[in-house]
């Protein structure tokens, strides 16, 4: 379970993580949902140590964040961010072979090529293995890094915006993808999206956030109603039920 306590961060005089109290449950995909600048992001920095507490604490199955060594939480939680640029000229299986560096320490251990061939596989990236990253599509550039973090052997993954730059089938895909994750290897999956309906198809549990503040948890069929939404985007919606689903239209 991940563990928010009265999380703040602040970016000069502007609050951007206001005082949130929130918990994670373990195993599932939890959705992190909101307008831009709601504070999606620096939350999940925050709970991956990409960024420091102004105030507050987290924990990860009881490990504080703020005080536990990097080499143990990397063993614990792995985090896409949102900028996944590399300027070396890697190779897809190089790429993906970097996941286990909190396990060896960057020196090859036994079973560290088991686990590099098992998330090609399961990225259905086998084919592309030795192909460098710069020769890669977007949507198969992000399924070496998703295999990447996978490889990295972690019951927490945290992912921030995975769907950027992918067009609907691409999207589609991953977020299979990390649905399987969580329930085929047992992980714990925390993404945030713009997509709404991909949150409402694809989650456990979603967390809505406005002005750096958790304004409203729950199962999708509890977020996604349109006086939830509409409180939450200041916009209107619809919902409407496609195989027995809540799924909402949006217009201005």
């Amino acid at each position: 379970m991940i563990e928010i306590e009265s999380a703040r961060k602040a970016f000069g005089d502007t609050p951007v993580v206001d005082d949130v109290t929130l918990r994670i449950p373990a195993r599932g995909v939890t959705s992190i949902i909101g307008p831009n600048g709601a504070g999606k992001s620096t939350l999940l920095s925050l709970v991956a140590r990409l960024a420091g507490l102004d105030g507050g604490r987290i924990r990860v199955d009881g490990l504080d964040v703020s005080t536990t060594p990097g080499p143990v939480l990397a063993r614990r939680l792995a985090v896409l961010r949102q900028d996944n640029h590399m300027t070396a000229r890697l190779t897809v299986r190089d790429l993906v072979a970097f996941g286990r560096y909190p396990h060896s320490r960057g020196r090859p251990a036994p079973g560290d090529a088991e686990h590099v061939a098992r998330a090609l596989a399961y990225l259905d990236l086998g084919d592309l293995a030795d192909r460098f990253l710069d020769e890669l599509s977007g949507g198969q550039r992000q399924r070496a890094f998703v295999a990447m973090v996978l490889c990295q052997d972690t019951d927490y993954l945290l992912l921030d915006e995975p769907l950027n730059n992918l067009d609907m089938p691409h999207a589609a895909s991953m977020m299979r993808i990390l649905r399987r994750a969580a329930d085929e290897l047992g992980r714990t999956v925390v993404v945030v999206l713009h997509d709404i309906n991909f949150a409402a198809w694809h989650s456990d549990h979603i967390v809505a956030m406005r002005a750096g503040r958790v304004c409203r948890q729950g199962t999708p069929e509890e977020i996604v109603q349109a006086p939830v939404l509409e409180a939450i985007y200041g916009v209107p919606f619809a919902v409407r039920r496609i195989d027995g689903r809540p799924t909402c239209l949006f217009w201005r």
